[in-house]
């Protein structure tokens, strides 16, 4: 569990509110009954918390100047309303509070909600956008999820995050957890709204998905597997556009450029597991997360198929 904060008093609410995200004002009928409960989770360029308001009121934020998701558990928003759109949620739903440059109004009633924040250059860095072609930054354009569907996959990803990866003791001893864990959460985001990325390759970007740019993008990803790597790292080392890079391994390796890096260090987990005494207190989900892997049950399904055995069995390999 992250920091949990406590407020009895709606000046010191405001305040608090002020502080880790941007200005607000309430109106509440209620002077003496109002209390707020902040649960703060951070991790790189993200934050995953949960606020618990006890009372109803109207609040008015100033821009928040990071993507604001807000998912609702219990009580609910009666009304949210920015840029001329209203609309209102309730639990089980959730909503993009307002464009990061955009302030936002609306009525909390009792509401008990997750608040996921995202710095705006996330999105940019693991969407297929084109480099060099356009300058504007991917941002998204609905306020509602494609499909329920998919509003209740992201959910599930952010409450993943925040109890399982943000909370395990292997994540302040994985540099690779936390540059991965950012960069899946944003993946999720542009899988659940509508937004500005692109996603088909141009005529140009198929022009350069030829075998040569994939040659260079894998020495890349082989050299570099221990670094902190985007989609958009390995498309400048290769001179080409991220459609052309996604679309050169589609086209030759039948994967995608992020697919190739999880094997790379798949392996590198492989050959540490394999040179690792476990009578001096390794473990596998240690090692796993030094490679990045911080769902321990994922990466022994993905170190099944690629190896035909888990990974306990190659560690423990020469234990009696």
């Amino acid at each position: 569990m992250g920091l949990v904060v406590e407020c009895r008093n709606l000046d010191e609410i405001e305040e608090l509110i002020a502080r880790r995200y941007a200005s607000i004002r309430f109106t509440t009928r209620s002077q003496d009954q109002n209390r707020l409960r902040l649960t703060q989770n951070r991790l790189g360029p993200i934050a995953l918390d949960v606020l618990d308001y006890s009372f109803e009121a109207d609040y008015a934020v100033e821009p928040l100047g990071r993507v604001a998701l807000f998912g609702v558990e219990s009580g609910a928003f009666s009304h949210v309303e920015t840029e001329g759109v209203r609309d209102s949620h309730g639990p089980g739903e959730v909503f993009l509070a307002a464009q990061p440059d955009r302030p936002y109004a609306g009525r909390e009633c009792c509401a008990r909600f997750s608040i996921t924040l995202l710095e705006p250059a996330l999105l940019s860095q693991v969407a297929a956008t084109a480099p060099g072609r356009t300058d504007s930054p991917v941002r998204l354009t609905g306020f509602r999820p494609i499909t329920p569907a998919a509003g209740q996959h992201l959910l599930h990803t952010i409450t993943f995050l925040r109890d399982h990866v943000i909370s395990a003791p292997t994540v302040g001893d994985a540099p690779l957890i936390a540059s991965t864990a950012p960069q899946l959460l944003a993946a999720t985001v542009l899988n659940t709204f509508p937004s500005t990325a692109l996603t088909d390759p141009t005529t140009e970007d198929r022009h350069d998905a030829h075998p040569a740019t994939l040659r260079r993008a894998m020495a890349f990803v082989d050299d570099h597997a221990h670094h902190d790597l985007t989609v958009a790292d390995i498309a400048a080392a290769a001179h080409v556009t991220i459609r052309a890079l996604q679309y050169a391994f589609r086209r030759h390796r039948a994967t995608t450029p992020m697919g190739y890096l999880r094997d790379v260090r798949l392996h590198h987990a492989h050959q540490e597991l394999l040179t690792t005494d476990p009578t001096l207190g390794a473990t596998v989900t240690e090692i796993a997360a030094r490679w990045g892997f911080f769902h321990p049950g994922r990466f022994a399904r993905h170190y099944q198929r690629a190896y035909g055995h888990p990974p306990s069995r190659t560690l423990l390999r020469h234990v009696p």
